[in-house]
């Protein structure tokens, strides 16, 4: 299990600082880069959230998962309380009053905290992505158990992302986690778990505006199953699915992806930078999902050693240990 944990961690980040550099639309970053990307680059000068990023840096996506993944190792499990504060300490170090890549859902809900108000209020409204693209520690905790993962992938909305379409979305990505921990289950599992914990996570309270995320992962599923070639498929999702930040278009978005690349790493972190709009985090979730899928061993040593090299603070290897005896306790 522990190469499937470490797969994880580093698929997450794989996927968001592969993509990272991707631009806004499908055609323009192809145009730019003329070729699939075999590398890590650095953020174009002129990105509009990225430039000055180094080759290899992750972004929000996976600085946000790192830090609920230590809240979650300190204390042993997933609560509302620690969310919030690893929220607010990860807003706090990238100085997030004046950074351009804070999500919107995040910088209201931290605002809120800053001023007093309740936490289980600070997430209202909250419906873009921040919930999902962070949510991959949730899954790799819970082995096997998807109503598990979607419990705690509620109680790790709660502070920034309170609404029932973020629940759903966050929690297809954790429960597709969750599954892909397992010995010998197929993608198809895995999509299936996914789209099961999105239902699952619809149901909770704070109801708001929002596509159904389990019909909208089928509905992608079948774009990136079709006969038509890469460019097209891809060129489709984004067209019929979307690359926003709507959690909405982006977690459908990257089950795509993962359909796609037969849940390879490497080239599901590709398509999700060729797909573009906003890359990273769909990258982030794809990969996520595949690198657990897979494990470790899907992802070449030259990748995992430039990650830790671009992210020096990030201890992926302790982190991914604390979250592997976690796994093991809630596996029992």
């Amino acid at each position: 299990m522990k190469n499937k944990v470490l797969g994880g961690i580093y698929g997450q980040a794989l996927g968001d600082a592969w993509a990272m550099p991707a631009l806004l639309t499908p055609d323009e970053t192809w145009n730019y880069y003329h070729q699939w990307f075999s590398d890590f680059y650095p953020g174009p000068d002129h990105h509009p959230f990225h430039r000055g990023f180094i080759a290899g840096r992750v972004t929000d996506d996976t600085e946000q998962a790192y830090a609920l993944a230590e809240e979650i190792v300190r204390e042993g499990k997933v609560t509302v309380e620690g969310s919030a504060r690893a929220i607010m300490a990860w807003y706090d170090r990238i100085d997030g009053d004046n950074c351009s890549y804070v999500g919107p859902s995040t910088r209201r809900a931290v605002l809120a905290m800053k001023r007093g108000v309740d936490v289980y209020q600070t997430g209202r409204y909250g419906d873009t992505n921040g919930a999902s693209m962070r949510v991959s520690p949730v899954g790799l905790i819970h082995p096997g158990d998807v109503e598990g993962a979607v419990q705690d992938t509620y109680l790790s909305c709660v502070p920034t992302h309170h609404t029932d379409v973020a629940v759903s979305g966050a929690s297809a990505i954790a429960g597709a986690i969750a599954v892909a921990m397992q010995p010998g289950v197929s993608l198809d599992d895995i999509v299936a778990a996914g789209m099961r914990a999105a239902d699952m996570g619809r149901k909770y309270d704070e109801h708001w505006i929002g596509a159904s995320v389990s019909r909208r992962i089928s509905m992608a599923v079948e774009i990136a199953r079709s006969t038509r070639s890469e460019h097209e498929r891809l060129q489709d999702i984004y067209d019929l699915v979307g690359a926003t930040l709507a959690i909405t278009e982006s977690v459908p978005s990257a089950f795509a992806v993962l359909v796609m690349a037969d849940g390879d790493p490497m080239k599901t972190a590709t398509y999700s930078a060729q797909l573009s709009g906003d890359a990273d985090t769909i990258g982030a979730m794809a990969t996520a999902i595949a690198g657990a899928w897979r494990g470790i061993e899907a992802i070449p040593a030259w990748v995992t050693e430039k990650l830790r090299v671009a992210n020096p603070e990030m201890d992926f290897d302790g982190i991914a240990d604390g979250l592997y005896h976690l796994a093991l306790a809630n596996g029992k």
